[in-house]
């Protein structure tokens, strides 16, 4: 990867990957699973000693997690870069900060 992976270029490679909306339940309770798997990873502090050793860290878990949500918003059709767009202005209102959230980087 150069650095410069969208989260559009995610939905769009995971939905390529993986889209079975009639597996809906079975995606929401493999990010369950996930979750879980992220929690004993940070209990335990393991963290990936290379990147190419990631097995059971968190850096492995958190992917998961990442993959999984994702996976749920394709199947809701869900743009999240929209979303993420409109929930961090609702946030900045709520929460204000000098860190403001830069769209189109």
């Amino acid at each position: 990867m150069d650095g410069k992976t969208t989260i559009k270029y995610l939905q769009n490679f995971i939905r390529q990957k993986d889209y079975h909306p009639e597996l809906l339940k079975d995606y929401f309770l493999k990010l369950t699973e996930e979750v879980g798997e992220l929690s004993r990873a940070m209990r335990k502090g393991l963290k990936a000693p290379n990147p190419q050793e990631i097995k059971g860290t968190v850096d492995e878990e958190l992917w998961d997690v990442i993959y999984y949500a994702i996976a749920i918003a394709n199947l809701y059709d869900i743009d999240l870069e929209q979303v993420i767009k409109v929930k961090s202005r609702m946030n900045e209102s709520r929460y204000p900060s000098p860190v403001v959230f830069e769209e189109n980087r």
